[in-house]
């Protein structure tokens, strides 16, 4: 609702530019269609009118947080499990293994966090940018499948649940 142009070019022309600069829309189209198109189009967040100020700085500060990560960095690993960051792509005991974009993102948040526990709740914000629902299992499933494809055919299991508190990635004890 811009004059003479709208947000969904001008984010358009950016990324096709190849700028990862981190975007919010600030709108008054609240529609699902307009949030769907926003996010396809390349938005990290899309926030419609009227909002609460505080959602505003706390949504802004999660997508600092984000695009502050070092770009320089190429790879995660732990143990024999490799993260290529700049084609998304993961390997096992030099397997292949391949993800969803929501599981990469899960597995490289838990390895960049390695060793800490991270409640639901944080896995929910930083990987489907969304309040955490208690009544929602999309964190236990989502963990539930990456252990299927990064554990189940290992012996050595790198994500562990700590019960009442969160999920980790780390060495078992014994490995350390």
């Amino acid at each position: 609702m811009l004059p003479d142009v709208d947000g969904w070019r001008i984010l358009q022309s950016m990324r096709e530019a190849g700028k990862e600069v981190p975007v919010l829309f600030l709108t008054a189209r609240d529609s699902i269609d307009d949030r769907v198109k926003g996010l396809e189009l390349g938005a990290d967040d899309y926030l419609v009118k009227p909002f609460v100020f505080a959602e505003l700085l706390a949504r802004v500060r999660t997508l600092l947080r984000r695009s502050a990560s070092p770009t320089a960095e190429l790879s995660l690993s732990i143990a024999d499990l490799e993260l290529d960051l700049p084609r998304h792509r993961a390997r096992r005991g030099g397997k292949r293994i391949h993800l969803t974009s929501k599981e990469f993102a899960l597995l490289e948040l838990l390895i960049r966090r390695q060793g800490e526990v991270l409640p639901r709740s944080l896995i929910a914000s930083q990987v489907w940018d969304m309040n955490f629902d208690s009544d929602t299992n999309v964190i236990d499933v989502a963990i539930r499948r990456l252990r299927g494809k990064i554990d189940d055919n290992f012996d050595l299991k790198l994500i562990q649940t700590v019960r009442g508190m969160g999920y980790m990635i780390d060495l078992p004890d014994d490995e350390s």
